[in-house]
């Protein structure tokens, strides 16, 4: 089965968005597009909601936001009960809050990352798994509220 992501953006994060895009679609990861579509100012809630939707329902196992500081993005999609939704700056951050908190949103900040710095991210987030054991007592509590 290919792994399919979803990814999604406000105007600020829009061209690393697209570069992101195209880096996991290097890498044989289809890669669901939620949206903007360009330049134009958004708001980013109607982005990360919809994403949240589509990590709730199964439709996508992990998600990439990115807008200005990826601040806003993880915010909104942590609205939704089933996300756990992570801002990360550098790759040890994404690893550990995959293997540790099951997080399974990345919310990428484009004016706070570069895009080298970004793919790296991404990878980490992307191959790190849940350790599960003492983790997934804690990931239970968190789900519990």
């Amino acid at each position: 089965m290919t792994l399919a992501i979803a990814v999604a953006s406000d105007h600020a994060g829009f061209e690393l968005k697209q570069t992101l895009k195209q880096e996991l679609e290097k890498r044989g990861i289809t890669a669901r597009d939620f949206g903007t579509t360009g330049m134009e100012s958004c708001d980013y809630p109607d982005f990360a909601h919809a994403v949240g939707r589509a990590v709730a329902d199964g439709a996508v196992q992990l998600a990439v936001l990115v807008c200005g500081t990826g601040v806003g993005m993880s915010i909104a999609a942590n609205r939704n009960a089933f996300v756990r939704a992570v801002v990360c700056s550098e790759p040890l951050s994404a690893r550990m809050a995959r293997q540790h908190n099951d997080a399974n949103v990345l919310c990428l900040g484009a004016r706070v990352v570069g895009v080298g710095t970004a793919i790296d991210i991404v990878d980490a987030f992307l191959t790190a798994r849940f350790e599960g054991g003492r983790h997934a007592a804690r990931v239970a509590k968190i789900n519990a509220n």
